[in-house]
């Protein structure tokens, strides 16, 4: 089922696991996507992960922002027995996989994945290919407890 308000166009599967948005290329996003993630594990009753999620896609959403034009993709996939960990996603249509840097204490860029590094499970990068192209930076968090 698509659903559109707010500039937001939500695609939300029936099955209760998932949750996948698109959000337009715009400065909105970031804001709109934190609501969006924050509704949804609060559906889930999954509230001892909202604000490490939240941090971790604005800055995903952010670096899509920054470097990426067109739609922007968050999905969510609630924790199952077999893994124990949500599992967030966040695409682009820019092929390029995301760099880590290293920042100065003065930057005020750069520290995006080392906090997705140091917050989540694990994490990594999948290119989407074809001629679409694009890519999703995906990470895992672990259940409390």
């Amino acid at each position: 089922m698509y659903v559109v308000r707010e500039g937001v166009i939500g695609v939300l599967h029936g099955d209760g696991d998932r949750a996948e948005w698109a959000f337009p290329a715009d400065p909105t996003a970031v804001r709109r996507a934190r609501a969006a993630v924050r509704a949804q594990l609060a559906g889930w009753g999954l509230d001892a992960l909202t604000d490490v999620t939240t941090l971790l896609v604005s800055e995903l959403v952010t670096n899509s922002l920054r470097h990426a034009s067109g739609p922007i993709g968050v999905r969510l996939v609630r924790p199952s027995e077999a893994t124990g960990a949500l599992l967030v996603e966040v695409s682009d249509p820019l092929p390029d996989p995301p760099r880590a840097r290293v920042a100065a204490p003065d930057d005020e860029h750069g520290r995006g994945l080392q906090l997705v590094e140091g917050a989540s499970r694990r994490w990594g990068t999948k290119c989407e290919g074809g001629a679409a192209g694009g890519k999703t930076v995906w990470f895992e968090l672990p259940l409390p407890g």
